[in-house]
């Protein structure tokens, strides 16, 4: 592969700005070109593009366009660092008006020395944000594409570079000075300050679990309980084991036994090696080039394990928020609908986790949402419709879960073979989980909690009649149970270990709680997460 850099820009409005002005400070520059202005330490912008792609497993040659005006410039710089110089070429032009262009200037290299391989076009005249991203994962990106050379036709790829680009065109003299107070700001910025990303465990409050089956629910997420992932800029890559959830000391044999029995054996520590792997993969395949950095991430969670709270995706989440943050990803490059199906994909393909998308929607959007899956919608756009619903005056929802649940995921039973074989009261309970979903959304439109409530119990009911009893298990149902005899509305909010409320009598919520504290049950009444709200909320 070859990498060629243009630099072959005249940056008339730069040099005109640096003659006339009238402080002095950079009267050395005159005549200098965009890409050999000193940076902090005197290093030029182009010396930081050669120490990347300097690297001689990489490129087999590396080439130089520059212009007739300033070739002499770009001719000493290539001496004094151990550039080629029979690879620096000349276009010819010496003014703005007559200057051939980027096009111009890549097929002149291209013809003028017979190449042949693949290249890499590099703009050498920018100040980047940042210098050290990996160009390596440039050339990955590209070799990844199927590529269709012939006499007419080339095919040219672009990627997003971890830069400012404010030093591309017609630039002037601020561009360049706050650039220079960026690097120096960056350089002062030492420690790296932490970054620090929470994402919030979820109630499905109705039509769930028809999300893996085309259905529709709405879901709200909730601050009693939470995830939060740390990520600090370090030397190596580190991720730190939390020491409760990933405890690799144990007191003695029987502390290792009672801990794997209520804990199980896999922690969060997964759940970012997942994400951190994944994360790296879509950016490549997305055209999207990280900067060469490292950190450490650390992780810690308050929610409660195997009860159906999405506990796990709330954990990639958080780590993937700080990972945007720290890459300077925005939502352009990782919309929040695909970034529900990246945090869903890292549980399911890479960890093998059973799971739905509806958790992984509302934690991304936060909030109370509505959400279709239909068939239609995912095959055309490869996701649903998600809506934020308003959250103003909502009534008193409750949540009580079991202190010691066994595995959620074991309530998904066969549905989804029968929902696959397309057996009839599957598709139709599907169907009708929509149908309540729909009718749900118009209740809490209208602030008619009753109608709420009773709709909350036919989507139990209904999920009972086709999940059954034996599969839901004696510890939901005696607390579906528990909280009918108080005259509450009740539901499953995930997979199982939890139940999910609706009370519209405060005295009985009070009797109801002690009934469910003395049945052995968690009972608290659910905090709604609002991100409208909150001055906390995490992007």
């Amino acid at each position: 592969m070859i990498c060629i850099l243009l630099v072959a820009g005249h940056g008339t409005v730069l040099e005109t700005q640096i003659k006339n002005d009238d402080t002095g400070l950079y009267s050395h520059l005159t005549g200098v070109p965009k890409a050999l202005l000193p940076g902090i330490g005197g290093k030029k912008i182009l010396d930081f593009w050669w120490e990347t792609v300097n690297v001689r497993q990489l490129f087999t040659a590396v080439y130089l366009v520059t212009n007739a005006d300033k070739y002499k410039h770009y001719e000493r710089w290539a001496t004094a660092n151990d550039f080629p110089v029979e690879n620096v070429v000349n276009d010819g032009s010496t003014t703005l008006k007559d200057q051939l262009g980027a096009v111009a200037d890549l097929e002149l290299v291209i013809r003028s020395r017979k190449l042949e391989d693949d290249i890499v076009v590099i703009a050498g005249d920018m100040l980047c944000a940042d210098q050290n991203f990996d160009v390596a994962q440039v050339i990955r990106f590209f070799r990844s594409k199927e590529w269709l050379v012939n006499k007419k036709k080339l095919d040219v790829f672009g990627m997003k570079l971890p830069t400012g680009f404010q030093l591309i065109g017609q630039v002037g003299l601020s561009d360049y000075t706050k650039w220079l107070t960026h690097y120096s700001t960056k350089k002062q910025d030492n420690p790296a300050k932490p970054i620090t990303c929470r994402s919030y465990a979820r109630v499905g409050l109705m039509g769930n679990p028809s999300d893996g089956f085309n259905g529709k629910t709405i879901a709200m997420t909730i601050s009693n309980f939470w995830a939060e992932v740390t990520l600090v800029e370090s030397q190596t890559l580190a991720l730190v084991p939390h020491p409760l959830n990933d405890p690799t000391e144990f007191g003695s044999l029987q502390d290792l036994f009672c801990i794997s029995r209520r804990e199980g054996y896999l922690g969060g520590l997964r759940l970012l090696q997942a994400t951190c792997k994944k994360f790296y993969q879509f950016c490549s395949k997305r055209g999207i080039a990280l900067t060469k950095q490292n950190f450490t991430l650390k992780y810690d969670t308050n929610i409660p394990r195997q009860v159906g709270l999405a506990g796990s995706s709330a954990i990639v989440s958080a780590t993937l928020k700080c990972l945007m943050k720290f890459y300077n990803i925005t939502d352009n490059d990782l919309p929040k609908p695909i970034r529900a199906n990246f945090i869903l994909s890292v549980e399911t393909d890479e960890l093998f986790i059973t799971a739905g998308l509806q958790d992984r929607v509302v934690q991304v959007y936060e909030g109370l949402v509505y959400m279709d899956f239909s068939k239609k919608l995912m095959d055309e756009q490869g996701y649903g419709n998600y809506v934020s619903m308003d959250m103003c005056n909502l009534p008193p929802f409750w949540l009580a879960y079991l202190s010691d649940p066994s595995d959620s995921g074991r309530i998904h039973s066969n549905i989804r073979q029968r929902w696959l074989n397309g057996e009839a009261v599957v598709v139709e309970a599907m169907q009708s989980f929509a149908e309540l979903t729909d009718q749900a959304r118009a209740a809490i439109k209208d602030g008619d909690w009753s109608r709420l409530a009773q709709l909350m119990d036919q989507n139990f009911e209904l999920r009972r009649s086709i999940y059954t009893d034996d599969c839901l298990g004696p510890g939901n149902l005696r607390m579906v149970q528990l909280a009918r005899q108080f005259g509450s509305a009740v539901k499953l909010p995930g997979s199982g270990g939890a139940v999910v409320g609706l009370c519209l009598d405060q005295a009985r919520l009070v009797e109801m709680r002690q009934a469910f504290q003395e049945a052995g049950c968690v009972f608290c009444v659910i905090a709604p997460y609002n991100p409208s709200a909150s001055s906390t909320a995490q992007a």
